[in-house]
């Protein structure tokens, strides 16, 4: 991500006076105690970094998924890590439902509130009993006069015990009674209501200064000017933001290895054993460059997708090809960077055992690389279904 043109370099320059005003220990401590990093999102809201792909009309900056690329690429290698990245993560896609196919009414109301970081929005799609299988989920939302009631529940809804609102995807005609299974699916943009909305934190390997939960809906009610769009067709609505997520936790991935490999380096130039430091030895040098060569590759990668998703053009396979490569090239640098720590990397001052659990997450989400290969096999090579 060298070769940006000027306004490109003001964006990561912009991004990076702000996350410099948060060090190792803001992080540290964020994680220790499981804090949300709330300084760090009201600083990134105040800059209008919230709203880079947002309308102009209603706050945003108007850009691309290249640019939300560069902004999170910045704030993942910036030392916050997964928990930079996810506090601010989901309004650089989340929300593109909303700016396609949500009325004038529903825009005005509700994009200025998430550009500002006034308002905080979860997203609630994965259920336990559906995992990746999203047209199976339960969650249904009954018609009603006035509105819907929804019951179910929701499995890693990240940010769930500070948002103010949800973004979630439900059924509101059962996956029997359709003749596709993607058919059927609504989604709704409503106020998290604590009264209503049961959420319990999940405890996990890393990144806990951003929670993950459980959320359980019994029978909420949620008016019809809540509803995006059509009745049925949130699945296909969804779909708009699944290539832009991919990119962006590639470059967070990539992100996340390169701060860890610049760690790596610094330590093993600095490090003495036997006399000389153990950079020089080639069994510490040749994984490190192979680390580098990985990550630069996955970064072009990610650029590539950006850039077709940008000006309109089919990008579904450089998208997932970027979220496998760079997940993978961000995990074996992290876990490369520990190893060149050694004894020293298991220790939490040296940061990199922090980077490495926190990294590790988007090779599990928001997409399996089982799937992934899945989906290039069939749709790039032509070979039948497997699942």
């Amino acid at each position: 991500m060298n070769d940006l043109n000027e306004d490109q370099q003001a964006i990561r320059n912009g991004v990076a006076a702000v996350c410099k005003r948060f060090d190792d220990e803001y992080w540290s401590e964020c994680e220790r105690e499981a804090r949300f990093p709330r300084e760090f999102h009201q600083a990134m809201a105040a800059d209008g970094w919230l709203g880079v792909t947002m309308p102009i009309e209603y706050g945003g900056a108007g850009l691309g998924v290249t640019e939300a690329a560069l902004v999170m690429h910045t704030v993942a290698g910036s030392g916050g890590a997964m928990a930079a990245a996810s506090s601010i993560h989901i309004n650089m896609f989340g929300p593109h439902p909303i700016v396609v196919h949500g009325s004038a009414e529903q825009k005005a109301r509700w994009l200025p509130r998430l550009v500002s970081g006034e308002d905080q929005v979860c997203f609630g799609v994965t259920e336990p009993n559906a995992g990746l299988d999203t047209t199976n989920i339960t969650t249904f939302a009954r018609k009603v006069e006035g509105g819907y009631r929804i019951s179910g529940r929701k499995i890693w809804t990240s940010t769930a015990q500070v948002a103010n609102k949800i973004l979630i995807l439900t059924r509101t005609t059962p996956r029997k009674d359709v003749s596709r299974a993607s058919d059927g699916m609504t989604i709704f943009y409503t106020d998290l209501d604590r009264s209503c909305f049961e959420v319990k934190s999940i405890p996990k390997h890393g990144r806990a200064a951003v929670d993950s939960n459980m959320v359980f809906i019994d029978d909420v009610f949620v008016p019809e000017a809540d509803r995006i769009g059509e009745e049925g067709k949130g699945f296909s609505y969804l779909l708009d933001s699944l290539n832009p997520e991919r990119i962006l936790i590639a470059v967070e991935a990539i992100a996340i290895g390169q701060d860890a490999l610049a760690r790596a380096s610094r330590y093993a130039r600095e490090r003495h054993v036997f006399g000389r430091p153990i950079g020089q030895n080639q069994g510490i040098q040749h994984p490190l460059a192979e680390r580098w060569i990985a990550l630069e590759a996955a970064s072009l990668m990610a650029m590539k997708a950006a850039t077709l998703y940008d000006s309109g053009k089919p990008c579904g396979a450089e998208a997932n090809g970027a979220k496998f490569l760079g997940a993978r090239a961000g995990y074996d640098a992290c876990l490369q960077a520990v190893m060149t720590h050694g004894g020293m990397g298991y220790a939490k001052e040296y940061q990199v055992e922090r980077l490495l659990r926190e990294v590790l997450v988007t090779r599990l989400a928001p997409i399996s690389e089982q799937l992934i290969l899945s989906y290039i096999a069939e749709r790039v090579l032509e070979q039948p279904k497997s699942y």
